[in-house]
């Protein structure tokens, strides 16, 4: 995997939206206000301040967005400023060979999962999967998240084990040990590639997964998407992350998240940690996708071994 260049003080940060359109009137002033109190020069994609319908600007702009920021040489990083919805609608728009010969770093989640697939799988691009500018930077942007995507963007070292914040226990669903390549994110992006050009590949490699707003049923329905396709049998361990309000949807003629874990996640007999913090939560803890990792599920323990920038 090509590893892209830790970011210092100083360096110049592309803030792009891939996704959804900005709500709040003042949120991309914020955004930027933040990311200079961090130390960083921001330059301002196009989509930043468009609005076309639930989308951040036209397929063609947002698209356009990712490659300017990539291919121009004075950006040293492409932050998201949020997600929603939109990402699957560029796949096929964006210049991977160009990104390829570009690395940098780039940063988001939730919607943002369908780039991290392709970035990862047609640039073998190390990405992170963590907080972004407006979804997560303004207001109360707690010390642990702050440290811990801070820590995977600037450090040259190997990041070594993945712990929780204090208060949220880590917890064996399938043990055992294995290593592989991370890859994955939000159950919903993924699913959605499934049977595309751009549908994620799990052999070999340790599944994280996470999703918010859902339905028991629907992560059911995702799970065993995944399940028919291949990817469970096909990946060698799986990381649960956080599955924010996703509840049954009748309280007393339902399955709750748990029993749909062990309906399907369990029936893998992969090695499986459950109540990892990272997605659509906060604290939040970033992963960087496509590194090399070794997950001990009868420990809990999660290790990132090698340094995953240059």
């Amino acid at each position: 995997m090509i590893k892209p260049k830790a970011l210092k003080i100083g360096d110049t940060i592309g803030l792009v939206a891939p996704s959804s359109a900005l709500r709040q009137a003042d949120g991309l002033e914020k955004s930027i206000s933040v990311l200079e109190e961090q130390g960083f020069i921001v330059v301002i994609g196009e989509s930043c301040g468009k609005k076309y319908g639930y989308l951040s600007g036209s397929d063609e702009l947002r698209a356009k967005d990712i490659n300017r920021m990539f291919e121009d040489n004075t950006i040293d990083a492409v932050f998201c400023l949020k997600g929603g919805y939109g990402t699957p609608r560029i796949l096929d728009k964006l210049d991977y060979d160009m990104i390829k010969e570009n690395p940098k770093i780039f940063i988001g989640y939730s919607d943002i999962t369908a780039i991290h697939i392709v970035l990862n799988q047609k640039c073998d691009l190390i990405t992170f999967h963590g907080p972004m500018a407006a979804s997560d930077m303004l207001g109360d942007f707690d010390e642990f998240s702050k440290k811990s995507y801070l820590n995977a963007i600037t450090s040259i070292n190997p990041l070594g084990e993945i712990d929780n914040p204090i208060g949220f226990e880590i917890k064996s669903m399938v043990p055992g040990v294995a290593s592989g390549k991370i890859v994955g994110g939000n159950l919903s992006l993924i699913a959605s590639t499934i049977g595309t050009p751009y549908e994620i590949d799990t052999l070999g490699k340790i599944l994280f997964l996470e999703d918010v707003d859902e339905f028991t049923y629907s992560v059911d329905r995702m799970l065993t998407q995944l399940r028919l396709s291949g990817k469970l049998e096909d990946c060698v361990g799986i990381i649960l992350g956080n599955f924010t309000n996703c509840l049954p949807q009748y309280e007393d003629f339902d399955h709750t998240l748990m029993e749909v874990f062990n309906d399907i996640i369990l029936k893998a007999k992969k090695p499986t940690i459950y109540n990892f913090m990272a997605g659509h939560c906060s604290p939040k803890i970033t992963i960087p996708l496509g590194a090399e990792v070794l997950l001990d599920a009868d420990s809990c323990i999660l290790t990132i071994a090698e340094s995953v920038l240059h």
